[in-house]
This record gives C-alpha cells, sequence and structure tokens, in this order.
C-alpha cells in the first residue's frame, strides 16, 4: 500500500500522519491496513493525507496501481485542490513540465486528459499568458458525451428536469467546454 510506503520513505508514524493531517487515528489505521480503500475515501480525506505526504491526490489514488483510474469526480476536486495548494504558475508549471496531459492521452483516459488541458488553458488565459503549443493537437478533441457535474445531474434528478443541465452550460468555463466538460467554478474548494 502507497501510504506504508510513503510513511516509511518519510521515517513518519500512523500517529504522526493522522495527526498531520487531522484525521481520526482509527482512519489512518483503517487506509493502511486495507481495511478502508482509498478510492472509496472522500476528497477531504485524499486532500488532507495528500498534503500531510506532499504528494498529489493523483498520485495516491494510482501509485500502487497505474492502471486504477479514480472516478472523474476525484480526479477534478484532486486538480483544483492542486491549483489552490501551488497556485497558478507553479501549477502551470507542473503540467506543462510533467507532461501529464499527453500521458493521460495517450492511456485513453481522455475526461481526464481534456480536463487538465482545458484547466492549463484556462489558467493561461487567467494570467494572460500564451497558451502551451505542446498540445495544439489536442486542442480541438470533445468527448463524445457531454459530463456535467454530479451535483447538477443530482438537480436535475430531483427537479425531475433538464433545467440545471441548460444553466450549467450557460455558466461553465469555455475551455472546459470545448472538450464538452461542463465546470464553472474550479477555485472555490475546501
Amino acid at each position: 500500500m502507497i501510504i506504508n510506503r510513503l510513511l516509511k520513505q518519510k521515517n513518519m508514524t500512523k500517529y504522526k500522519l493522522a495527526k498531520t493531517a487531522n484525521l481520526p487515528q482509527t482512519t489512518v489505521t483503517d487506509i493502511c491496513s486495507g481495511k478502508a480503500k482509498l478510492e472509496n475515501c472522500s476528497s477531504g480525506t485524499l486532500y488532507k493525507l495528500a498534503k500531510a505526504l506532499d504528494v498529489s491526490m493523483e498520485f495516491l489514488l494510482i501509485a500502487d496501481n497505474i492502471e486504477t483510474r479514480p472516478a472523474f469526480e476525484i480526479f477534478k476536486s484532486s486538480i483544483c485542490h492542486r491549483v489552490k495548494e501551488l497556485g497558478d504558475l507553479d501549477f502551470i508549471l507542473d503540467i506543462v513540465e510533467s507532461n501529464r496531459i499527453r500521458k493521460l492521452y495517450q492511456k485513453n483516459w481522455y475526461p481526464e486528459s481534456l480536463y487538465l488541458l482545458a484547466m492549463l488553458d484556462y489558467l493561461c488565459r487567467e494570467n494572460n499568458l500564451p497558451v502551451c503549443t505542446n498540445y495544439n493537437d489536442l486542442r480541438n478533441a470533445k468527448l463524445q458525451k457531454i459530463i456535467y457535474p454530479a451535483g447538477v445531474i443530482v438537480m436535475c434528478a430531483a427537479s425531475g428536469s433538464e433545467q440545471p443541465k441548460r444553466e450549467s452550460i450557460e455558466a461553465a468555463i469555455p475551455e472546459f467546454l470545448r472538450h464538452n466538460i461542463v465546470e464553472a467554478e474550479v477555485r472555490n474548494v475546501y
């Protein structure tokens, strides 16, 4: 398990991890023993663990098995937390230097790859930076079906109406919508 390996590398106890991450010790113990799976943890728990261990949430979720693919909502949350943690410019540098967009695309993880590309383009626009030309071949790629935030899907089901979908498209950030991903808020994460 990746948490146990990271604890050993950092010479950190489970108790210290629980205190540093501000999580119950039983939660950390359950995760380390395999009783609780990381992919079933809330994004808040993943964020706290990742921050305490100085790794990304994405790393925690995929390090044990590179083929393990987190739910898209967890992936999005991880990316938004990473932007908040690093700041726009360091996030941009990290994404470009790691070539993560291309790596995800080559694994056929299209929603994740295009979400990262949209985030990169959005942050470049927000910071008046030129877009990275490394991904020009992917900029016209579009997912076959529109991906809505889970909250929008729930609102549609609860109201019995498609109106929340229409409203979310109107409020969507253009860089995301270009790839058929509806995203309106990337900075409001906790």
